[in-house]
């Protein structure tokens, strides 16, 4: 089990009341494996704290209940409603989910994919913008790794703390 991440930090922008952090990672594995790990629910357990319930299409209504060990207090394990936004296999797939946007982007490159993820973060003051930031961030720490065939282990929080001062420190 890995606990450290060696990817650079994404990018901290403002759009008015909104953090957008944008994290842009080269995958060395074809655009239709990275849709399958980002789309199905199968594949999201490896690295997204909930899964996606519900029918995948622009426009659905969709219930994103997390993952019993993804939550501090597991007797009151929370499901959260969200719309999927955008649906294009294997391009584009965002989605909301209580108030965060999160957009991916697949463009195939000669090594593989690179994948864009731009994740709007509405009332960054109440929701602690550096450590939704920092979460993201080890998120697409475990994809990566899942997609290599290892295992970051998210869920214990190993590495968040430095990374929420470092994303802290962007801004």
């Amino acid at each position: 089990m890995t606990t450290s991440t060696s990817n650079p930090l994404g990018t901290v922008t403002h759009d008015g009341a909104t953090v957008v952090l944008t994290y842009d990672r080269p995958l060395a594995h074809p655009p239709e494996r990275v849709w399958r790990a980002l789309t199905e629910s199968e594949h999201l357990h490896d690295w997204f704290p909930a899964d996606i319930v519900g029918e995948r299409a622009k426009g659905a209504r969709v219930t994103l209940p997390f993952w019993p060990e993804a939550d501090q207090q597991p007797e009151d394990t929370p499901t959260l409603e969200g719309e999927i936004l955008e649906w294009d296999p294997p391009r584009t797939f965002a989605f909301m989910w209580d108030s965060e946007r999160i957009h991916f982007e697949l463009t195939p490159t000669d090594e593989g994919t690179r994948l864009v993820t731009t994740v709007h973060v509405a009332d960054p003051a109440e929701r602690g913008w550096p450590s939704n930031a920092a979460g993201y961030h080890m998120c697409l720490d475990a994809l990566a790794a899942s997609l290599d065939g290892r295992r970051i282990e998210i869920f214990e929080q190993v590495g968040i703390p430095e990374l929420e001062a470092a994303y802290t420190e962007r801004c």
